[in-house]
């Protein structure tokens, strides 16, 4: 199995990094998954510019395509996000939206950051996992701009948050093999159909 864990920050200086650093090198002490660090950054995806709504299937760019074809590697998704007013960044919310069968019967934790823990920003990615068929776990990790960053910038976890985490883990990779289990049943069903 394999989970991504998605950076979804592009801001220039921004502390999502070193957080996404930090969540796959204590995920990948891991012996049941293989765990990839995916930065939205390297995709350099415009706002959606697509003619054809994601749930048709029909990319036609090749930056989409490219997307696509990362995101549908995975069994389950880690998106380490900010919160930007209250909210996700636009950059993961435009990187959710060019894709959907890609994302369909897989699962999401979550790991924010911000004033608060970036809170506000995962209750509305959840909203939006549910909508692109996400199943997203229910343990997530809250990170402080004021307690664990020194300056605002230079993150510095608290050692709460490591079990934090590795909860988080649990849940995702159960749910993530018990859906990779339905996704397999279901193309068999589909192959004996035809």
């Amino acid at each position: 199995m394999k989970i991504a864990i998605v950076l979804g920050s592009t801001r220039p200086g921004r502390n999502g990094e070193a957080v996404a650093r930090w969540v796959y090198q204590l995920a990948s002490k891991r012996n049941d998954v293989q765990f990839e660090l995916i930065d939205i950054a390297e995709y350099n995806l415009p706002l959606l510019d697509e003619p054809v709504p994601p749930s048709m299937g029909q990319y036609g760019k090749e930056h989409t395509k490219r997307w696509a074809a990362k995101i549908a590697e995975f069994d389950g998704y880690v998106f380490v996000t900010a919160e930007y007013n209250h909210a996700p960044s636009g950059a993961l919310k435009n990187a959710l939206d060019y894709l959907y069968a890609e994302w369909n019967n897989k699962a999401a934790g979550f790991v924010g950051y911000g004033s608060a823990g970036g809170a506000r920003a995962v209750e509305q990615l959840r909203l939006v996992a549910a909508e692109l068929q996400l199943a997203t776990v229910r343990a997530q990790v809250a990170l402080s701009l004021f307690t664990d960053f020194e300056n605002f910038s230079k993150f510095q976890p608290g050692t709460h948050h490591e079990p934090a985490l590795n909860t988080m883990l649990d849940q995702l990779v159960a749910w993530s093999r018990a859906l990779k289990s339905m996704r397999e049943q279901s193309q068999l069903g589909t192959v004996y159909q035809s």
